[in-house]
């Protein structure tokens, strides 16, 4: 017999497969595999001390403060640890559970189990003189080439922009921003360009909008949410779909000291919100983005990026563009030139907690990561 330890970052479901488990043996095991976190706010101390002899019952555990079992504070935070298949046979116990446990247990039953999801790669094109990193910016002489490129080193979506989002960027007319993207659309209608890849106006201009989607444009980038309903109203005409990202302030004051009292929390509300409106509308296919970089410190950054499997309970795909952004010149100094490698680790990081399309500048680069990434995941 001989014996070597293997990394618990697997994917166990091709190991299992590999070594010739049955599907429904592997099912079972798979949902053992993995302790998920929950942190739990704000939760009745009666409640947490139900909930961690429950979780104790079952194998699993809760984290609670020392003081939590004599209920000195009326109510407590906590941090619930579970494998999936825990967390299934403990949501059933505290249905039957007081004092708000039975909510809980219908929030916790709401979170999807972990899977592979596909991953898009959406390149950015702008159509602006001040976009935040100068390669990234196009006219319509040029534009063509690029795409055409872009789609060649592997991306699925092609985002286009006229008008710059960077911290302190001051909004042009409706009419200004149209004049800037309305050539680059008629060549990709011209050309066809539909034909090889999904594509995406940057935009919250109900004028620009309307006519990039009646050009065979799919998706509306719109980092206000649907704040106009102009832009719902157009949205909805076309059956698009529709980025909701999330900002705090304007860009021009987004990031003057932005505050939460959670981000994660408030982000989360923010989304519901958006969504309920986009429901409103007609909206039905959306995609969430957590607005790296607009309105949020270093830290909240990282906590979206670390957490954001969170966000997979709506039941909308994530996407994340962190690509060359100012946060990786607060953790190592460096150029928006010199910032490939930290957006290719913050990205790969998002996909590995749930997101799955990455917005980016450097297409090629990506590609070849992301296909690394999913070997290594594939493999044992």
């Amino acid at each position: 017999m001989e014996l070597y330890k293997i990394s618990n970052d697997i994917s166990l479901d091709v190991f299992l497969q590999k070594l010739g488990t049955t599907k429904e043996g592997s099912k079972i095991l798979c949902a053992k595999s993995k302790v998920e976190f929950f942190y739990i706010k704000n939760l009745r101390t009666p409640a947490a001390n139900i909930l961690k002899q429950d979780a104790l019952s079952l194998g699993a555990d809760l984290a609670v403060p020392k003081n939590c079992v004599t209920c000195e504070e009326k109510y407590t935070d906590a941090l619930l640890m579970a494998t999936a298949d825990q967390l299934h046979k403990l949501s059933k116990k505290e249905k039957i559970q007081p004092f708000g446990l039975k909510e809980l247990s219908e929030k916790i039953s709401k979170f999807p189990a972990r899977k592979k999801r596909k991953t898009q790669i959406m390149g950015v094109l702008n159509a602006n003189e001040d976009s935040f990193f100068s390669k990234s910016r196009f006219n319509h002489n040029n534009a063509e080439a690029k795409i055409e490129n872009m789609i060649e080193e592997g991306a699925n979506i092609i985002d286009i922009g006229g008008v710059s989002s960077r911290p302190g960027s001051t909004p042009v007319s409706g009419d200004e921003e149209f004049n800037r993207v309305k050539d680059i659309i008629d060549t990709v209608y011209k050309k066809n360009l539909f034909k090889y890849a999904q594509f995406s106006l940057d935009s919250y201009s109900p004028k620009s909008l309307d006519y990039a989607l009646n050009k065979g444009f799919s998706i509306v980038n719109d980092i206000t949410a649907l704040q106009d309903k102009e832009v719902a109203k157009v949205a909805s005409r076309y059956n698009a779909t529709v980025v909701i990202m999330h900002k705090l302030g304007s860009t021009k004051d987004m990031q003057k000291n932005p505050t939460y009292d959670d981000v994660m929390l408030d982000v989360d509300d923010f989304f519901k919100q958006r969504i309920e409106i986009a429901d409103e509308f007609g909206i039905k296919n959306i995609i969430l983005d957590v607005g790296i970089g607009f309105g949020k410190t270093l830290g909240h950054n990282l906590s979206l990026i670390k957490n954001m499997e969170h966000f997979l309970h709506f039941g909308f795909p994530i996407l994340v563009g962190a690509s060359r952004k100012s946060m990786i010149d607060m953790i190592t100094p460096s150029l928006v030139e010199n910032r490939l490698a930290g957006s290719l680790t913050l990205h790969l990081e998002a996909l590995r907690n749930g997101a799955s399309i990455v917005r980016v500048h450097d297409v090629k680069e990506h590609f070849q990561a992301i296909k690394v990434q999913n070997a290594l995941e594939g493999s044992f």
